[in-house]
C-alpha cells in the first residue's frame, strides 16, 4: 500500500493523528522527526541550537529519502519538511499527502507549553505562528488534500484522512 503522509503546521496533530490512523489502517507509524533523532543521537531543539535550521533541514530532507523508501506506512513529518521541493516531490512518490491545519490561535494554545519547539523561542510566539503559517501557505496548499483540526475530536479527523486516502488509493487503481 503506498504511505500516507501527514503534513502541516507544528500543533496541527500529525503525530497524534498519524499514530491512530497507523492502527486504523493496519499500517506502520513514522515520524521523521523522531527519525531524525534517532540517527543523530540529538533532539530537534539540540540540533537547532548546535547546528541552526540549515543543518536540521540537511537531516530532515535524509530521513525522508529514509522513510519513503518504504511503504504501507503513516508518515508524520516536521512542520516544514514542504519547504523543500525536492521532500514534497519523495513524499508523494509512493504516498498520498494530507495537510492539516488549525486557527494559529489553535496551535498555540496546543503548543505553547512545549519547550521544544525552536521556531516559537521567540518574544510573540503567536504572532511567529501567523507569520510562519502565512509564509508557508503555498508549501501546505500543495499537498492538494486538507483537514481542519480545529476544534474536533481525534476520532473525527481519523474518519476523516482515512477516507481521503481509501478514495485516493481507489482513484489510483482506476
Amino acid at each position: 500500500m503506498p504511505n500516507l503522509v501527514l503534513v502541516g503546521f507544528m500543533g496541527t496533530g500529525k503525530t497524534s493523528v498519524g499514530r491512530k490512523l497507523a492502527k486504523k489502517l493496519g499500517m506502520q507509524f513514522v515520524d521523521t522527526d523522531h527519525e531524525i533523532e534517532r540517527v543523530t543521537g540529538m533532539t530537534v531543539n539540540e540540533i537547532f541550537k548546535k547546528h541552526g535550521e540549515i543543518r536540521f533541514r540537511s537531516e530532515e530532507k535524509a530521513a525522508v529519502r529514509r522513510v519513503t523508501a518504504d511503504d504501507n506506512q503513516v508518515i508524520a513529518t516536521g512542520g516544514g519538511v514542504v519547504l523543500d521541493p525536492a521532500n514534497v516531490q519523495m513524499l508523494k512518490q509512493n504516498g498520498v499527502v494530507v495537510c492539516l491545519t488549525a486557527a494559529p490561535e489553535i496551535i498555540y494554545d496546543r503548543v505553547k507549553k512545549k519547550k521544544d519547539r525552536p521556531l516559537l523561542q521567540t518574544e510573540k510566539p503567536l504572532e511567529t505562528i501567523k507569520r510562519l503559517l502565512a509564509e508557508r501557505q503555498p508549501f501546505y496548499e500543495a499537498a492538494g488534500r486538507a483537514v481542519d483540526t480545529s476544534n474536533r475530536s481525534l476520532d473525527e479527523i481519523v474518519e476523516e484522512v482515512s477516507r481521503i486516502y481509501t478514495d485516493a488509493i481507489e482513484k489510483r487503481s482506476t
